[in-house]
């Protein structure tokens, strides 16, 4: 009578119970790394998308021992996986911690499905691309912190204000503020569009107009909150609130224009939901 090998590779990675194990493992701590490093707002988006993207694979959970994998892609993906671990515990960057999620999945669909796990699983690999990737390669490359200054200046010069702009600061005539890469609201607008992403792939909608729209829309949303964000900066520059500045700036009243961006994004969402969504046929009564 043959016993069976329960440790050899194929019986290992065929076992939805050590796949999911390990999809759980990577995403705590990629959230881990994040909670020591105080970054709440990523913080929060992490768990979101790492939840969505688990529990696109848990529905699918059952088909994990079913599904089979080359020795090369599972020896990758391993490879891939112990680099991911290797990485994460010797004081990874922001960067990396904005990649490692994506890297990770690659990791784990090679392992489960072998390069066929690209397309099983590609709803997951897009959640996660889009979580850090994005902002993490087109960061360095542009900068709309003129653009920024201007949609601020624009808003204060419509409202009346005796409002100059010297190429990146916004000046009143008792102080102004100086737009940066910081704070040019690009950050919020890539967060934004993950959610945007997110939001397409976890609530599928027919038109390609509407997968069109909603990240354009998402970006607009971040960006015209951000601009009235620096308008108030400068309104408290020019009346000596240093301390109603760092709060609104770098304290938890930045969070409040996040928060702000991303309920207005809700809201469009909702009502994109609704317009999808066919009428109900209400049965007349019989006479």
């Amino acid at each position: 009578m043959n016993t069976p090998n329960f440790l050899s590779i194929q019986s290992w990675k065929q076992s939805e119970f050590w796949l999911m194990a390990i999809a759980g493992g990577l995403m705590s701590i990629h959230l881990t790394l994040i909670y020591h490093r105080n970054n709440v707002s990523f913080l929060a988006l992490s768990l979101m998308f790492w939840l969505s993207a688990f529990s696109l694979v848990w529905d699918k959970r059952q088909e994990l021992a079913k599904q089979t994998s080359s020795p090369l892609a599972t020896l990758l993906g391993m490879l891939i996986i112990a680099m991911v671990l290797l990485k994460s515990a010797t004081r990874p960057t922001s960067n990396w911690l904005g990649v490692s999620p994506f890297i990770s999945a690659i990791g784990w669909s090679l392992i489960a499905s072998g390069f066929s796990g690209f397309r099983e699983y590609w709803r997951e690999l897009t959640i996660l691309f889009f979580l850090g990737v994005p902002k993490v390669f087109i960061w360095p490359l542009v900068d709309i912190s003129g653009i920024t200054a201007k949609f601020a200046t624009l808003i204060l010069w419509y409202s009346g204000a005796d409002v100059s702009l010297d190429q990146f600061n916004v000046m009143l005539p008792d102080g102004g503020v100086s737009v940066n890469m910081g704070c040019s609201g690009l950050e919020g607008m890539f967060y934004l569009l993950g959610l945007s992403v997110l939001f397409m792939v976890m609530f599928p909608l027919e038109g390609l107009w509407k997968k069109i729209i909603i990240p354009v829309v998402a970006v607009l949303i971040s960006f015209v909150v951000n601009g009235f964000r620096i308008v108030l900066l400068a309104v408290l520059a020019n009346a000596h609130k240093p301390a109603a500045v760092y709060y609104w700036h770098v304290g938890e009243g930045s969070l409040i224009f996040s928060m702000i961006s991303v309920a207005l994004f809700g809201c469009f969402c909702w009502f994109m939901i609704k317009q999808d969504t066919p009428p109900t046929n209400q049965d007349t009564p019989s006479q």
